[in-house]
């Protein structure tokens, strides 16, 4: 068990399903009548070619000038593959056409694969006690994660925009910071809100970099003062065995009061919220003093940003095509919406009686702060549901999407209906901060919230693609150890991800002011 054998698995269920889907919807659909010709254009050798409504500039050569591409990588990347897979068909060259929908989609079929064993090499890495049974189970029901599972054998950009930031991510646990910075340059061509991401990622590698800093420099105190009492034990005894036995018995100590410290920080930094503070303020004091390492040490991360704000400033918009669809909202009931869907992904962990308990006895530890903790995030909850909900021209009109349905029959069907919500929105918020402060540290789960607010408020479209990298970050660093768990998780993406294909499949319709079959689709 292990990388291999995710691989294998996952390519049993990629391979067949992506027949079935170029089978029965051979043609492109969606998103896809404008990425699919644009990559055609690329196998033409056409690469001044550029399609507005894909938001980016479509030449190699402005992209390398304007750091400007959504797809651009992963259209470039088709052809490249698909380039070398002519060249191993060439004696049957009518049998498989370079360009076609279907050979498209493949390379997302592929990237599915590594992504796969991106995050296996993760868990791995995170876990490294985990063993590899385990380890591949968890892999698997990750890569069965109804999002991007669907979106595996279409030609869209969200498999390759995960498995670039999950790449950089893993490279950056790994501590090879500049080739992490270089994925991350990849994933920002993927999609251009990947910066957020990347920074995220960044500020991951700082916080353990500092912390780090500080446990040595610790250790470090503890072993000079051990020496210095060393010292005078030799002085004052005169080299006895007794000595020896008491010297040894004060370095055992020594290191078992550093563990206990270390341990009881961790613990602490889980239970007690003023840890958090005091965090920062370790982290900011560490960081301003050693500045000029960190500075080199995570120059490449520096140098990404500053490429970006440069294409920022340029442009005038992180878009390029279609600006109005897309322009910035303070959407902050869609932070709303993706907590709420990743704890209904994670319902094993979130929606039970244990984790009800647990939230409500933290409430019953410090009942003041319990109470303006709760407080604060109904009142936050209410405004961003009363002033801040967006119904983006695109969701009303298009019933093809599941989230047309989801506002009209859900959040929408009465005026009140959005306001009765609130309390699933804070209660999975709330539940995602305590699971995550088990085993991270509370400065990292604020960092991972903000860049969640970063990536989702601006977007006045509620669209649930939006929300695979976060989620991935969440249930990755939730350490969920128990197997009953990820087996239910995988139940319940498995269920859901045939339904999705089928109703995709299987209940074509058609508009009565369009020609053309029409399909549901995430």
């Amino acid at each position: 068990m292990g990388r291999l054998a995710v691989a294998v698995i996952v390519s049993s269920w990629v391979i067949p399903i992506s027949i079935l889907v170029n089978c029965i919807v051979p043609d492109p659909y969606m998103d896809e009548i404008f990425h699919v010709p644009q990559a055609q254009q690329y196998c033409k050798g056409n690469f001044s070619s550029w399609d507005p409504m894909i938001t980016i500039y479509h030449s190699p050569w402005l992209m390398i000038n304007s750091f400007s591409c959504i797809d651009m990588m992963l259209n470039l990347l088709s052809s490249y593959y698909l380039g070398l897979g002519m060249l191993c068909i060439e004696a049957v060259p009518s049998f498989f056409d370079a360009c076609a929908t279907v050979a498209l989609r493949s390379t997302n079929g592929v990237l599915a694969v590594i992504c796969s064993i991106v995050v296996h090499e993760i868990i791995s890495q995170l876990r490294p006690k985990l063993d590899k049974r385990r380890a591949t189970l968890y892999t698997v029901v990750l890569a069965l994660h109804p999002l991007h599972w669907f979106f595996t054998y279409l030609y869209y950009t969200d498999v390759a925009s995960l498995t670039a930031v999950l790449a950089s991510y893993l490279m950056c646990t790994k501590k090879n910071y500049p080739l992490s910075a270089a994925l991350g340059a990849l994933a920002v061509f993927v999609r251009q809100t990947n910066i957020i991401w990347i920074l995220f990622v960044a500020c991951g590698g700082i916080i353990d970099y500092t912390w780090r800093f500080q446990k040595d420099k610790h250790c470090d105190q503890l072993d000079d003062s051990s020496v210095l009492d060393e010292k005078d034990d030799w002085l004052a005894l005169g080299k006895t065995a007794a000595t020896e036995s008491n010297l040894r018995r004060r370095r055992l100590s020594n290191f078992v009061d550093t563990s206990e410290h270390i341990t009881s920080r961790n613990i602490s930094s889980s239970s007690n919220s003023s840890d958090l503070i005091d965090d920062i303020k370790e982290i900011l004091v560490t960081s301003w003093y050693i500045k000029w390492r960190l500075l080199l040490i995570f120059s490449p991360y520096f140098m990404l940003l500053l490429a970006f704000v440069g294409f920022v400033y340029w442009n005038g918009s992180i878009v390029l095509g279609a600006k109005e669809a897309h322009a910035i909202s303070p959407h902050f009931a869609q932070l709303m919406y993706f907590g709420l869907i990743s704890s209904l992904f994670m319902v094993p962990v979130h929606f039970t009686l244990s984790q009800t308990a647990v939230l409500f006895q933290s409430f019953c530890k410090s009942r003041v702060l319990g109470v303006v903790l709760w407080f604060t995030g109904f009142t936050t909850a209410f405004l961003s549901v009363h002033y801040f909900s967006i119904a983006h021209p695109y969701l009303l009109a298009d019933n093809r999407h599941y989230t047309f349905y989801l506002w009209r029959k859900i959040i929408n069907v009465h005026w009140s209906t959005k306001y009765l919500m609130v309390p699933l929105y804070v209660y999975s918020w709330f539940s995602i901060f305590s699971t995550l402060a088990k085993f991270q540290k509370k400065v990292w789960v604020l960092v991972y919230f903000l860049a969640c607010a970063a990536v989702l408020i601006p977007s006045p479209l509620i669209e649930f693609r939006y929300y695979t990298i976060p989620f991935f970050f969440l249930i990755i660093h939730s350490h969920i150890n128990s197997d009953r768990n990820w087996v239910l998780m995988g139940i319940l993406y498995t269920v859901i991800n045939i339904f999705t294909m089928a109703m995709f499949l299987f209940k074509p319709f058609s508009w009565h002011h369009e020609a053309g079959i029409q399909r549901f689709i995430w």
